[in-house]
């Protein structure tokens, strides 16, 4: 990256700014995929952050000069973002999931599932016009899923559980950041474990679910995430064949499981070939989550053990 003050000297707008950074994002060859996919959103949430500014500006205001002071700040979010890679979420401490505003830092991966697609669907068909009261956000990292849940059904409780305390300091940020502590509850446990006699009328994870070859593959954005948050094993499923193994005794009697494994998906078929698994299929792009209900898992539960 050039010198500081000599790009302070010749760009002084807004759009000055993102033009470069755009640039600058391509003249590194960043990786995108935390909550954006491309060098101009990119460019756009951590300028537009760095101003204290919304996404949603006036397009007029894109020819405004900035000053001395806004100009630097701006320059040192683009800096790090370049020369450490860090995902834009945690550089801005924020994070988007299912239309809601999340706090992000380096203790949670940075919210993207296609859960949230789901969610807005109220779970239908799967849950079958049932409300339900309980609901399980497991591995829940930053809450995100959870607490979307607790938006779209108004009247249930629910349990953020994960084996990380520091993923749950920061799922209770976020309860606090959306007033839910009243419905809403942060729980270390590994998987099911310190979960007692709980039964849930809905079960949601994204639990870790990538291979040891991925996870070394991974960009050096992914590599700024918690490791904890991603593997799971050889094969991407040491979580997940817990959560099959054990989900029914956490359920209610019409209750669902829903599990997002991404590429581990076809592992999780050859691991388990006579399952029928249901794969979701998603209208905003996303792939590999599968529902299945308790007594699916009841019927399955030889292969799973």
């Amino acid at each position: 990256m050039s010198n500081r003050n000599e790009i302070s000297g010749e760009l002084y707008t807004l759009r000055d700014y993102l033009r470069w950074a755009i640039s600058e994002f391509g003249r590194a060859g960043l990786f995108f995929g935390h909550g954006t996919d491309n060098a101009y959103d990119e460019a756009r949430v951590l300028v537009l952050h760095s101003l204290n500014l919304p996404l949603d500006i006036d397009p007029a205001l894109l020819d405004a000069r900035l000053t001395l002071a806004e100009r630097e700040a701006v320059l040192l979010l683009i800096k790090r973002r370049v020369d450490e890679r860090v995902p834009a979420a945690y550089l801005t401490h924020e994070a988007w999931f299912a239309g809601l505003s999340f706090y992000v830092d380096e203790r949670v991966l940075v919210p993207r599932s296609p859960i949230a697609e789901l969610i807005a669907q109220d779970f239908e068909p799967w849950l079958g016009g049932m409300q339900p009261r309980r609901i399980l956000d497991l591995c829940s990292g930053s809450g995100c899923i959870g607490i979307a849940c607790a938006y779209q059904f108004h009247e249930a409780r629910v349990d953020l559980v994960d084996i990380s305390l520091d993923a749950l300091n920061v799922a209770d940020i976020n309860i606090a950041r959306h007033e839910l502590a009243d419905r809403v509850s942060a729980v270390q446990s590994d998987v099911f474990d310190l979960l007692a006699d709980q039964k849930y009328d809905l079960i949601v994870s994204n639990p870790p679910y990538v291979d040891a070859e991925d996870l070394a593959a991974m960009p050096a954005e992914y590599q700024r995430e918690p490791a904890l948050g991603l593997a799971s094993g050889p094969d991407g499923l040491d979580i997940t064949r817990r959560i099959l193994r054990d989900a029914a005794d956490y359920l209610s009697e019409d209750g669902v499981l829903i599990v997002e494994v991404g590429n581990s998906c076809v592992a999780l078929d050859d691991a388990f070939p006579t399952v029928p698994f249901m794969w979701l299929e998603f209208e905003h792009g996303g792939h590999g989550v599968f529902v299945m209900s308790r007594e699916q898992l009841i019927e399955n539960a030889e292969s799973f053990s």
